[in-house]
């Protein structure tokens, strides 16, 4: 091993271990900790988020990168209350200037902090307890999310009509009948001008079909011809 290589290795145990003795095993296991627990913070975020507001894409991964810090600046700082003020003035110049759009997500930014401090500070089973508690209460005050409706299927109704046949008033009682919304897009003549084509867009009532309004607008006298399908 080059001597260079030596001199670096012995300097880097000599730092461990006057870091309040913390061994490079414990700092892992730790930070490993704080790195698990803050993935499960982000999927209970996930699981509990109310889905009527934008999510944030970098938020979970926030969550967990929150998790880790403060679990390394606790160990940083230790019982060095010197140590804890330069920390905090160091860190004051940060400015953070996204919009909470959810007050819970405050909550579970001061969630991530807790846990990360409760790892960092060598105390797991606090974090563990607390992990689980907050997680439940998150889970039971979850937004209830309402069931999305269906929106009703909307379909393109072409109607061929002979000329000497007055369309309002041939095609209203039908309409009224089978459909929940009607919307007129076109009117065209045919066959020479022999006949008018309209083009409607259309909804379904629940209570009719597809084949129903088509058979009985083909029994109207003066309907030549009808096209529906689904737009």
């Amino acid at each position: 091993m080059p001597e260079w290589l030596k001199q670096f290795w012995e300097w880097l145990k000599q730092s461990l271990a006057n870091s309040h003795d913390l061994r490079a095993e414990v700092l892992a296991l730790r930070l490993g900790l704080a790195l698990l627990l803050g993935l499960v913070i982000a999927a209970v975020h996930a699981r509990t988020q109310d889905r009527n507001i934008p999510p944030a894409p970098n938020f979970p991964s926030t969550l967990v990168l929150l998790c880790i810090l403060i679990a390394i600046v606790t160990q940083v700082i230790g019982d060095n209350t010197a140590r804890a003020f330069s920390l905090v003035g160091a860190l004051a110049i940060i400015r953070f200037r996204t919009v909470v759009e959810d007050t819970r997500d405050t909550a579970f930014v001061i969630f991530a902090v807790v846990i990360g401090m409760s790892v960092g500070a060598g105390y797991p089973a606090v974090a563990l307890i607390g992990l689980g508690v907050v997680s439940a209460a998150a889970v039971a005050v979850c937004p209830r999310r309402p069931a999305s409706p269906v929106p009703a299927a909307e379909w393109g109704l072409n109607v061929r009509v002979g000329l000497g046949s007055d369309p309002d008033s041939l095609l209203k009682e039908v309409f009224a009948k089978h459909l929940e919304h009607t919307e007129i897009l076109s009117t065209s003549t045919s066959r020479q001008g022999a006949a008018l084509d309209l083009s409607y867009r259309v909804r379904l009532r629940p209570s009719s079909t597809a084949t129903s309004l088509v058979a009985e607008l083909n029994r109207l006298e003066g309907v030549q011809n009808v096209e529906l399908r689904r737009v």
